[in-house]
């Protein structure tokens, strides 16, 4: 099932067909234990909806906060040391990935969020940014995962590298997180066999392509969760973005105007451009 949010409610895609539900606030609306058996109640004696137009859809959140994971996959720790190498950070990202704590962040306020066919910012105090594809949580209040979406987790790679303490400059800031198209949402955890793909298109041609699978991340989705919950509270629950296995090489910087593709098998493929 697939939760789709628009101007005027949600439409629900449930086995190839479509609903429309009226919803007066966001926050109640995702916030709820068994949110997949919630919204199937709700579309009994529902009639399907026609002419739906998916690239017209907003970000699927209410006032929800944002967090992010890092180095939860070899290649991220990779990246992490190197680019922190010459400022001496470079064994703080090998520590990270194996000790018991993961690192976790605060990331984006809505806000600060663009949704599918938004527009993404690379700072302009930084010359090295990428984007970061990450599998991302719907938790409610009680610390359940209740849902999934794709996130793009924007980073400069330049900043963080000088120093790591500079993280959350190189994390926070206007247009630098999207979430979207969707909230995906089934009884069981999604597959852990799930791919991620990243594709960046500049001038009309493809400049860079990976993927991975979301089973190569070390971290569990519900030890991450776990810890972001244990000194925090979320009275409308929250989203966790779990961290990129995707990354671009060293030479490769994002320019204005570029388009970034990230698909996640089951939930579909967000969009967004770089201003």
């Amino acid at each position: 099932m697939r939760i789709y949010k628009i101007r005027t409610g949600a439409v629900v895609e449930h086995k190839d067909q479509f609903f429309g539900l009226e919803v007066a606030d966001w926050d109640v609306f995702l916030n709820r234990k068994n949110l997949y058996r919630a919204v199937l109640n709700e579309l009994v004696g529902l009639t399907e909806v026609d002419d739906v137009n998916l690239n017209k859809v907003e970000i699927p959140m209410g006032t929800q906060e944002i967090w992010a994971s890092g180095v939860t996959y070899m290649r991220s720790k990779e990246a992490r040391m190197e680019e922190s190498k010459d400022a001496g950070g470079g064994t703080f990202y090998d520590r990270v990935y194996d000790a018991d704590r993961p690192e976790l962040f605060f990331k984006s306020t809505f806000s600060r969020t663009v949704g599918h066919n938004g527009t993404v910012r690379i700072r302009k105090d930084s010359g090295w940014d990428v984007p970061e594809p990450e599998l991302t949580l719907l938790i409610s209040s009680e610390g359940t995962i209740e849902g999934y979406t794709i996130g793009n987790d924007m980073s400069s790679r330049s900043i963080e590298g000088e120093n790591p303490l500079y993280l959350p400059q190189a994390k926070t800031y206007e247009g630098c997180a999207a979430l979207g198209p969707c909230i995906y949402v089934s009884e069981n955890p999604i597959d852990p066999n799930t791919q991620i793909t990243l594709e960046i298109n500049r001038k009309g041609k493809m400049v860079f392509s990976g993927e991975v699978s979301i089973k190569t991340m070390k971290r569990k989705h519900q030890d991450l969760v776990d810890y972001l919950f244990r000194e925090c509270n979320f009275p409308q629950g929250c989203f966790l973005m779990t961290g990129t296995g995707i990354i671009p090489p060293d030479e490769f910087t994002l320019k204005a105007g570029d388009e970034t593709r990230i698909t996640i098998e089951h939930i579909g493929i967000l969009v967004n451009v770089v201003g």
